[in-house]
């Protein structure tokens, strides 16, 4: 997250830091337990309560406070993630389901291939107009009483999709779907840069992740389970599926009401001693709850900021030339001819174990803080280009299925790698909520346009449908690079911290310094953070 410039602080300023201070790499230290002393006027700036704050727990203290902030936000937010996860994918699932039969959700409801892409293409639009207006509005209601209502809301229209009777009630009901949801994904990561330092991201970001792509797994059993039970109680399988799916949702959206933490400042487990540790180890710049709920020029600032406009390419590139893949993977599974309907289902699982495991190994990699961000990315990128190639090749079946699981595994562990890279550059309480939401918006702009590319005529084997995937991420690539380029100092300055960080940590000392942003700048000094 950029910050503005906390001033540097001198061994011979702090309360005896020359123990602390004899690391020769530009950082300032001090003891922790200390009590930081008042500093030199001219240190312009410079917020000696902050910094005190920031001194008065020790290492081991301060990596217990970590673990129950984990425990209490992040199995929530997980849980939250999991049950979007479900809602994206259980109407590709659906479209397979009691296939041939006359409880299939294409015959009832008269659809063709085309019409169904649609009901994707409506599913998402409305995350592109309400992703941005409901991260402003996060801060004013509280997240647990606005996720709350998301997921209410959200369940109750998913449970609208399981009485619809034709083509344009369930048109109807994914876009109210859709704008229901709108929201609440940002929201997370927004309210994770109240909570967490961006250098913290990735792991919280394994945990989410991780927990959230199990609705892969869920979501194929349940389709799978439905299936066989289409016809109990005079439902479909699909109509099953929706109704099972949304009343779960519906009694999770409750107990976030009264679960999900909102502010370090408004937690009751914490004490007034933690509560002002956390918000002090944090940059800066970053969000506060302190802070005034709605501030139109951070807004203007963000829109005035090159890097929300190549993030945002980024993610659109990305999402057009991977969802229509992701959508199309059980259709795409099944036209292989070598499985029954349902069993296609089950073949859908090792895929997400697959993306299961790449999100953790790569997770622990990219938390150490060792190599540039960027690269784990743009390195997933290539090997999707590449699995794209071998399905506009189509070689056999099996290299089909093969290329199929690990691009789609590799595509959803990109995400957790590219959201601690972002909010390195996003700034205070609007800025920040405002910034999250329009990137993950805008980039909601492949969900509604990637499943179009997969057309009818192209089908069984979708070879130019692949082939357009494969520029679209290409693309993706190349805007990565020029990101990268123009962020390089605030990603190079923010894994020097967290090396010194954890450095500093084994002598149970405190850094005094913060990122600073110096990106847009043209003085590009690296001698110091």
């Amino acid at each position: 997250m950029a910050t503005v410039k906390t001033p540097a602080i001198t061994s011979a300023e702090a309360t005896d830091t020359s123990r602390s201070s004899s690391v020769d790499d530009g950082l300032h230290r001090v003891r922790r337990g200390e009590v930081a002393g008042d500093y030199d006027d001219s240190i312009i700036g410079y917020d000696a309560e902050r910094m005190r704050a920031r001194t008065v727990l020790t290492a081991a203290e301060e990596k217990k406070l970590i673990r129950r902030i984990d425990w209490h936000l992040m199995p929530l937010c997980s849980l939250i993630f999991m049950f979007k996860g479900l809602d994206a994918d259980n109407v590709s699932n659906a479209r397979i389901m009691n296939t041939g039969t006359s409880q299939n959700i294409m015959t009832q409801l008269s659809l063709t291939s085309d019409e169904y892409a649609l009901v994707t293409a409506l599913y998402y639009i409305p995350y592109i107009i309400g992703e941005a207006p409901s991260n402003l509005l996060l801060k004013k209601f509280s997240p647990s009483h606005w996720q709350s209502r998301i997921m209410i809301t959200w369940g109750i229209m998913l449970a609208c999709n399981a009485a619809v009777k034709n083509k344009e009630g369930l048109y109807a009901t994914r876009f109210l779907l859709g704008l229901a949801e709108a929201g609440m994904f940002p929201g997370i990561i927004l309210q994770m840069t109240y909570w967490y330092r961006p250098d913290e991201m990735s792991l919280r970001l394994l945990y989410f992740y991780i927990c959230g792509n199990l609705s892969g797994i869920f979501g194929g059993i349940l389709a799978f389970a439905f299936d066989n039970a289409s016809g109990a109680g005079g439902l479909s399988g699909w109509q099953w599926l929706f109704l099972v799916e949304a009343i779960a949702t519906i009694l999770t959206g409750v107990a976030v009401w009264f679960l999900l933490p909102d502010f370090p400042q408004t937690a009751s487990w914490l004490t007034d001693k933690e509560k002002a540790f956390i918000e002090a180890r944090l940059p800066a710049n970053a969000p506060r709850a302190a802070e005034q709920d709605f501030n139109f020029s951070e807004i203007i600032a963000s829109l005035k900021d090159k890097r929300l406009w190549l993030f945002t390419f980024i993610w659109a590139f990305f999402t057009v030339g991977t969802s229509g893949v992701r959508f199309y993977q059980s259709t795409v599974i099944a036209d292989l001819g070598f499985t029954t309907i349902a069993q296609a289902q089950l073949l859908n699982l090792p895929i997400t174990i697959l993306g299961l495991v790449v999100i953790g190994v790569t997770g622990i990699f990219a938390d150490n803080g060792r190599l540039p961000r960027p690269l784990y990315p743009l390195a997933f990128l290539i090997i999707i280009i590449a699995c794209y190639g071998v399905l506009v090749a189509y070689p056999s079946n099996g290299a089909v299925y093969a290329a199929t699981m690990i691009g789609n595994a590799v595509t959803s562990a990109w995400y957790p790698m590219m959201w601690p890279w972002r909010v390195q550059t996003t700034a205070k309480a609007t800025g920040s909520a405002f910034s999250i939401g329009f990137v993950n918006s805008y980039g909601q702009i492949g969900g509604a346009i990637g499943p179009q590319i997969f057309r009818s005529a192209y089908a069984p084997r979708y070879q130019v449908s692949f082939a357009s995937a494969m520029a679209l991420v290409a693309c993706c690539a190349f805007t990565t690079l020029i990101t990268w380029w123009v962020t390089r100092q605030t990603e190079s300055d923010t894994r020097k911290l967290k090396l010194a960080r954890i450095a500093a940590a084994k002598r149970d000392d405190a850094i005094l310094d913060d990122v600073v942003d110096r990106d847009l700048t043209k003085d590009r000094n690296t001698s110091g953070v």
